[in-house]
């Protein structure tokens, strides 16, 4: 765990060096990835069950790669109520959140008298990754189906890596809206959702978290299908002053250095004997962490301690550009209101970013690896398209085609020249 202060000299220098710091581990993972693409995409069905034997481990036939209905609503019902009650509650507030998102069509008539306007559709079938391994993930299920099937996407195809298939996972993909379950992962999963393979067929968009090879297959079949985004190693930080418990705000730190070895947290404080509490807080949290290996791993190698003015803040937070900030400060709006770059931010002390992971509404997949200065989280807007339109009577298109012609002829075009002048010359001329 590092540490800086605003007021050393160098810490410009230092402090960028830390956070221009790769975290995802650099697996050449590319080659096999263009290959197991280009297998599924000509082959099909045959080499995804032989990618999914030779790398899972698994024997899975055309029979027994799609999960049943009867398999669905059993292992659902498997799940503990509270947990289903925990999933429903969730799900209730996360499709009011992106209900809200909803964009309105539009149609006007402007000073020429051209009619225009757009009016938003929804994609018609959208596949999402589901990872399986590290743990059960139903909070994934919900953020990326739920928002798809409130923007009014028909058909929502879900994958994840075989094996045992969790209840509160099927209990999610119940209760979001998830019209099929495959047992498939890796590369060669995102492959079926592109070209189709077998009984899958190709959907439009890909969405959800995975590994470098799931990361990297989604790199690639991008123009193909559309994607949200390339998911890094998740990140918080915490700007907090001395008035909070430092328990809690170690709590804050460990909820993403939990995730992975790789992710990173963050405080930033102006009050260093808190500073020092919330250290010690977190080593005797990481002592009984159920999680605490990989916790320990990233608070070692990627954490870190900033003494800085709480007013300098916001400009910390942009240069860092993070998954999430927690402000946990008075009047936490002063300052973050002040910050431009950042996946979602979480106002106050009991504003956790945990309730975000899962219940709060908005989304938790955020952009990270500093990709929050120039994209957003998931949202109702990721499985809707715009589709503009133009009306012009006689008058409207006299009023457009002079300049129409003039920027046609400018750029060599003479057919689209042709296509303006045509309409203006007498009928028959």
């Amino acid at each position: 765990m590092r540490r800086f202060a605003f007021t050393d000299p160098g810490f410009q220098e230092a402090f960028a060096a830390f956070v221009a710091e790769r975290r995802d581990t650099p697996e050449d993972v590319d080659a096999v990835v263009r290959d197991v693409l280009a297998a599924v995409r000509s082959e099909g069905l045959d080499a995804l069950l032989r990618f999914t034997r030779d790398f899972d481990r698994v024997d899975v036939t055309e029979e027994t790669i799609r999960v049943s209905a009867a398999e669905i609503a059993e292992g659902a019902a498997a799940c503990p109520a509270e947990v289903r009650e925990a999933i429903a509650f969730a799900a209730a507030r996360i499709r009011a959140y992106h209900e809200r998102q909803r964009p309105a069509d539009q149609r006007f008539t402007d000073e020429a008298g051209v009619e225009l306007g757009w009016r938003w559709t929804p994609l018609d079938a959208v596949g999402i990754y589901v990872p399986g391994g590290r743990a059960a993930y139903p909070s994934t299920v919900l953020m990326n189906a739920v928002p798809a099937a409130a923007a009014g996407v028909g058909r929502i195809a879900m994958v994840t890596p075989p094996g045992r298939l969790q209840p509160a996972v099927l209990a999610a993909a119940q209760a979001a809206g998830v019209t099929e379950i495959w047992r498939v992962g890796g590369a060669q999963a995102v492959a079926a959702l592109a070209y189709g393979a077998g009984p899958i067929r190709p959907v439009d968009k890909i969405v959800g978290p995975g590994n470098a090879f799931v990361t990297a297959a989604k790199r690639r079949v991008y123009g193909v299908v559309g994607i949200d985004a390339l998911a890094g190693p998740s990140e918080i930080v915490v700007v907090a002053d001395g008035a909070n418990d430092p328990d809690w705000i170690a709590a804050d730190l460990l909820s993403q250095a939990e995730h992975d070895p790789a992710a990173q947290s963050i405080l930033i404080t102006d009050d260093a004997a808190f500073a020092e509490r919330v250290v010690r807080a977190v080593e005797a949290q990481l002592a009984t962490l159920a999680t605490g290996e990989d916790a320990a791993a990233s608070w070692r190698d990627h954490g870190a301690i900033v003494m800085a003015p709480l007013d300098e803040a916001p400009g910390l937070v942009d240069f860092i550009a993070p998954e999430h900030v927690e402000f946990a400060v008075e009047a936490p709006e002063r300052l973050a209101d002040r910050v431009r770059h950042a996946g979602a931010i979480f106002l106050g002390r009991h504003a956790p970013e945990a309730v975000g992971d899962y219940v709060a509404g908005s989304n938790h997949v955020l952009p990270t690896s500093r990709a929050a200065r120039f994209s957003s989280g998931l949202s109702l807007f990721d499985f809707l398209k715009r589709t503009s339109f133009v009306k012009c009577d006689p008058a409207a298109f006299a009023a457009l085609a002079p300049a129409t012609i003039a920027l046609a002829e400018a750029e060599g075009l003479p057919a689209h020249a042709r296509s303006a002048s045509i309409r203006l010359e007498p009928p028959g001329g």
